[in-house]
């Protein structure tokens, strides 16, 4: 029997996941191809397919933090060639005041035709090794305006008709300080994007374009009621949360971001209203990125498997006063726009636990680190090292945090040791949690992660992009916040304390010695149970004297520091 996809439900379910299959596909090429260790390893990047108008049918494996971003760019490239798009066309942009998101960040393009006609859109995210600028690897908070971070590509054609225009690539790699790194996953990023065009028109080829619309169009609309009777569950009101930032980098004072929540029916609104003006240093977000944080973090409170596609926004608002840090505009510096990100996931979620007290975990780590290391080898090289130091998941309402995970909103991996002392002239001498790091609560905040460096060639420089050592990771329900992150550099036997946010020349023999913040702890640390307070202890992730103060228990320690009994008076 031939049914239309609006009352065929095993039909509509095998086209959701076919597209997902398509866009997980894109993922994994891009991971298996890339050269980078921020892709191959950390998995900084995305996939997605859109229609012929831009909007995104399915996006796949990788960050939540950039559900947003692609309909964004996706717009930018269509006002600039619409009416000029062919067959074997690719663009690529990364300019985050036309549609990007960093500079870092290269979107890539392809069109997909059927018999002459463009039907859809194949695109692929990847955050690069390097842009040039000032700083190697791209990040970093010290650039006071976006004309020092690197180069800028507004939606350019860099390839045409099946043929790649050379002067782009050329023009990519004298600007860069490791152009085989950045051209390598570029080629990965086209790798991803043809995989797509070809699963894409297979999936056609077997439903047949008009049947598949007819399903696309049904699943935009499936999300968008997901979307809506999840919100209207919601109880209506308006819901305040604020946060800080340390500083920019730049200037000591603290960066307020403040979200209101809104709940009026089957609508949510985030109004940012409040937010401190954009700063002088890097760590300003552009609207997208912000749309972005938004719709990651809500996405937590839709219950069930909900196709992820354009439809979920709808129900959504986003007011962002440009001139904010959450709104940035030119030339505002925003290379290090990550942090803020965290930040503002971080008062979404807090904001959302209003709602939700009962679905929502106290703060994670609240900022994964930004290293960069760059110089040149002893083989006369250029190098760029680059990694994100991902930490800890804060206590939820029935469980522990989740100890050295990646943010809820990012899904980074860890860069493994042997990786990158094989290919950096470096050494990672520490690699472990930090016992009484977490905060405590009754349910127990993820720990913080520690990490130390030895830098193997002198004149190498270190570049710091990191928080919390003035503004914790909150707890919630009476959980108490996690521990602060600190920064070491020891040279020539004495250490000296660093801020979050720094650039530094380094020699052979320095260590860098890094710790994340611990995540916050939910409820009473006093009712935590006994028998959890006693396999932490065993398992070294809190002292005798921890438990003593926080969880209000008495501790006997056998002769070698064993533990022999853990009671509640």
């Amino acid at each position: 029997m031939n049914r239309d996809a609006f009352d065929d439900p095993i039909l509509l379910e095998l086209v959701r996941y076919s597209l997902d299959a398509i866009a997980d596909e894109m993922a994994l090429v891009l991971v298996r191809t890339a050269y980078s260790i921020n892709l191959k390893n950390t998995m900084d990047m995305c996939c997605a397919i859109c229609d012929a108008e831009g909007r995104l049918i399915v996006q796949g494996l990788t960050l939540p933090l950039h559900l947003g971003s692609i309909p964004e760019a996706m717009r930018a490239v269509l006002a600039k060639f619409r009416g000029r798009i062919e067959d074997g066309d690719l663009f690529v942009l990364n300019d985050p005041f036309e549609g990007g998101s960093h500079l870092p960040d290269f979107f890539l393009f392809r069109p997909i035709f059927l018999d002459g006609r463009h039907i859809a859109w194949a695109v692929s995210e990847a955050h690069h090794l390097d842009v040039g600028g000032k700083t190697p690897g791209g990040n970093g908070c010290d650039a006071t305006e976006i004309f020092q971070e690197g180069i800028r590509l507004s939606p350019t054609k860099m390839i045409s008709r099946g043929e790649r225009v050379e002067a782009v690539f050329d023009f990519i790699a004298s600007n860069v300080r490791v152009p085989r790194h950045v051209l390598g996953d570029i080629d990965a990023q086209i790798a991803a994007c043809d995989t797509g065009r070809r699963a894409y028109l297979a999936l056609v080829q077997r439903y047949g374009y008009d049947k598949l619309m007819r399903c696309i169009e049904a699943l935009l609309d499936q999300s968008e009621r997901y979307a809506r009777a999840a919100i209207a569950a919601m109880p209506d009101g308006t819901y305040e949360f604020t946060d800080y930032v340390d500083d920019d980098g730049i200037d000591p004072d603290p960066i307020r971001i403040t979200v209101a929540v809104t709940v009026a029916g089957d609508r949510l609104r985030a109004d940012f209203t409040g937010t401190a003006k954009q700063v002088k240093g890097a760590i300003n977000a552009t609207l997208s990125f912000t749309t972005s944080a938004v719709y990651a973090t809500v996405r937590h409170l839709i219950p069930g498997n909900l196709p992820n596609n354009e439809g979920f926004f709808r129900p959504i608002e986003i007011h962002a006063p440009p001139g904010t840090v959450v709104h940035a505009t030119l030339p505002a510096a925003v290379a290090a726009r990550g942090l803020t990100g965290f930040r503002l996931a971080n008062v979404m979620f807090g904001a959302l636990a209003k709602i939700a007290p009962d679905r929502i975990f106290a703060c994670e780590v609240g900022a994964d680190t930004g290293i960069s290391y760059g110089g040149v080898d002893h083989s006369g090289r250029p190098f760029v090292f680059l990694e994100f130091g991902c930490g800890s998941w804060g206590g939820r309402p029935r469980l522990d945090g989740v100890d050295a995970c990646g943010s809820s909103v990012v899904n980074f991996s860890n860069n493994p040791v042997e990786v990158v002392e094989w290919e950096y002239p470096m050494m990672i001498e520490r690699y472990g949690y930090v016992a009484d790091s977490g905060g405590a609560g009754r349910y127990r905040g993820g720990l913080a992660i520690e990490r130390q460096y030895r830098f193997g060639i002198d004149g190498g420089q270190l570049q710091l992009r990191g928080d919390r050592i003035k503004f914790r990771p909150y707890g919630l329900q009476g959980g108490e916040a996690g521990a602060a992150s600190r920064n070491v550099v020891r040279r020539n036997g004495e250490e000296n304390e660093l801020p979050g946010k720094c650039t530094l020349v380094v020699s052979r023999d320095d260590v860098f010695h890094h710790r994340l913040a611990g995540a916050g702890g939910w409820g009473d640390p006093r009712t935590r149970d006994v028998a959890m307070v006693r396999e932490d202890l065993i398992d070294g992730k809190i002292t005798a004297d921890f438990a003593r103060r926080w969880h209000a228990v008495d501790v006997r320690l056998g002769p070698g520091g064993e533990v022999l009994e853990v009671t509640r008076p």
